[in-house]
């Protein structure tokens, strides 16, 4: 089972996404709670993943974030918003948010988010829009980062790509016909190459590197 924390100031919110993941027979919501509760909440129930509100009025969602990802066995954190050009996004892609989902997604998406999420995968909702990811990568150094991915091996932008879509490495794995200790190791270069980005950041970099859109059309660059 995938075990899932929601941590939202909005009860109507976590009751509604304990709801739709709990259709899901292999997704387990073991609590949900505001803010101020999160961290003890995490520590309390281990989950896989969490759930996390980006604004809450009794403390900000990026501090809570921090604290989550600075525990010993951090859970996969994605950021819950309803803004597609919330300027706190670009913060929580630097503090290590594995995604972000606007709270509208489609519950089925919501459920695939999560499962990708479980398996060490990155979510970027389509709602977040170009403005945002550009945000970011202006203020990590855009053109640094676009001779980055010029250096890499044409093995390691395909893995790029790969990651651009936000698959775990089993499933890059599978998708490649390698073993996973090998697309483990191909990832691990790749994010190293990129500057030490975490995996959700080098997916935004894909992104505008226009790998994804070119693996969708039939090959990557």
């Amino acid at each position: 089972m995938i075990r899932v924390a929601v941590v939202d100031d909005e009860q109507l919110v976590r009751s509604g996404l304990r709801m739709i993941l709990g259709t899901a027979p292999d997704i387990e919501v073991v609590a949900d709670c505001g803010g101020g509760a999160a961290v003890a909440t995490v520590t309390g129930h281990a989950p896989d993943v969490v759930l996390l509100d980006v604004r809450m009025p009794d403390v900000d969602g990026l501090t809570v974030l921090r604290a989550l990802r600075a525990l010993a066995h951090p859970p996969a954190v994605a950021m819950l918003t309803t803004f597609d050009t919330d300027e706190y996004l670009a913060a929580a892609l630097r503090d290590g948010a594995a995604g972000f989902l606007l709270k509208d997604t489609d519950p089925e998406q919501l459920v695939r988010a999560v499962r990708t999420l479980a398996a060490g995968g990155s979510v970027l909702d389509p709602g977040v829009t170009r403005a945002v990811i550009g945000g970011y990568l202006a203020a990590e150094a855009e053109n640094t980062a676009a001779r980055a991915v010029q250096a890499l091996t044409p093995r390691e932008r395909e893995v790029l790509a790969h990651l651009g879509e936000g698959l775990a490495n089993p499933q890059i794995a599978e998708r490649m016909g390698l073993a996973p200790s090998t697309v483990k190791d191909h990832v691990r270069a790749v994010l190293g190459k990129l500057g030490g980005l975490n995996r959700v950041q080098a997916a935004v970099v894909a992104d505008r590197a226009g790998l994804v859109t070119a693996r969708r059309c039939g090959g990557t660059r």
